[in-house]
């Protein structure tokens, strides 16, 4: 259930009750692909960081280690040792990127997995009996992955596809949710808006889902190769036709800017790598833009990668230790920045929701934009 708190212009923070906890939104859920966050960070540490929602991926646990084993060892709550909520994203996305490895069907799509090879069929029932067996709180639709970009034809069948996909796994959902032995019998379903940049078919692809009476609706198929000011442009046109009393999740958002943008069009749930993956590469997000900790200059620096800032690495560590470790591709170095990354994220999430709720949002954006643009790379 999903409760509408503020609203500041299209901005809206609200709270999100699951059987795993209550979000509050606007949230960024922390990427864990594999069950767990690349960069050697525990669930101790997420809990640490302020972390509200984890994110896992259906296809990467289905052929490794399998969703059956983790269902037989509890779900995926108790394999990786965390009881607050997680999203499981469909497989959808990575199947659809398997380019020489698949071959799509209307039922789903057939493809050979990265790991061994082995052939395997998934479709969406196959996509939510997966995430039913993991137990996720929050299953997404499989739903198909147009490229981009794509003739308007193509986009149309395919969002087509996309609707008779997604009434498929509300079906399968609400049957699994029946069984004895379903591990999460309250799992949630999120339907996923597609239509690439033509704002005409996401329109009409808003009102058809919404009819579905989901638990909340996602944007997909941007942040794909389109301009950032036609990825806002879209937003801004779809998010009306969503429901203003169910979240909306902006799928695979993105920088600290994009968020900011995003939830001043009305977006509630963001996920992104890129907190994790610059991280292991060396690069800190601050509020004065981002730092190369590589650089010479950071050799003798004695200071916290930000000063104020109370995550792990700055509570401890100073740019040049850090740096060092880098160097000596200590994995320390890449844990200690992956840490700065994510609590970074959740932290601005937080100041998000404090302005939202207290009406100054857009004062708070501007100045937020101004200091993020002083990259000190």
């Amino acid at each position: 259930m999903y409760r509408l708190i503020a609203r500041d212009g299209m901005a809206k923070s609200g709270e999100f009750v699951t059987v795993h906890g209550t979000i509050q939104t606007p949230v960024f859920m922390n990427v864990g692909t594999a069950a767990a966050i690349k960069g050697a960070v525990s669930t101790a540490d997420l809990y640490e960081i302020g972390t509200q929602v984890q994110l896992s991926n259906t296809y990467h646990l289905h052929v490794r280690p399998g969703d059956k084993v983790i269902k037989q060892l509890g779900g995926l709550h108790s394999f990786m040792v965390w009881d607050r909520p997680i999203l499981t994203d469909s497989g959808g996305f990575q199947v659809f990127s398997l380019a020489g490895l698949r071959k799509i069907k209307e039922e789903g799509v057939y493809f050979n997995s990265h790991i061994d090879g082995r052939k395997i069929f998934m479709g969406p029932e196959e996509s939510i009996q997966i995430q039913s067996n993991l137990g996720s709180t929050i299953a997404m639709a499989f739903d198909e992955c147009p490229p981009h970009p794509a003739s308007r034809e193509y986009m149309q069948d395919s969002v087509d596809s996309t609707t008779r996909l997604l009434v498929l796994c509300k079906k399968e959902l609400q049957r699994l949710n029946s069984l004895e032995d379903t591990i999460n019998k309250k799992q949630m379903l999120f339907g996923i808006n597609q239509g690439g940049t033509y704002a005409d078919i996401r329109i009409e692809h808003a009102k058809q889902i919404t009819e579905l009476e989901l638990d909340g609706y996602a944007l997909g198929g941007l942040a794909v190769g389109e301009s950032h000011e036609e990825m806002y442009y879209i937003i801004e046109e779809t998010v009306p036709y969503l429901p203003v009393d169910k979240p909306v999740y902006l799928m695979g958002v993105g920088t600290p800017a994009n968020i900011l943008e995003a939830v001043d069009r009305g977006v509630d749930f963001f996920d992104c790598v890129y907190p994790t993956r610059n991280g292991r590469h060396g690069h800190a997000y601050t509020n004065r833009g981002k730092m190369n900790l590589m650089n010479a200059k950071y050799e003798l620096d004695s200071l916290p990668i930000e000063e104020g800032c109370a995550c792990p690495a700055c509570s401890r560590y100073s740019r040049a230790y850090i740096r060092h470790l880098l160097k000596a591709k200590e994995m320390l170095g890449m844990r200690l920045l992956v840490l700065h990354n994510l609590y970074f994220y959740n932290h601005m999430m937080e100041e998000i929701r404090l302005a939202i709720r207290e009406g100054r949002y857009k004062q708070y954006k501007k100045q937020k934009l101004e200091s993020l643009a002083n990259n000190e790379e």
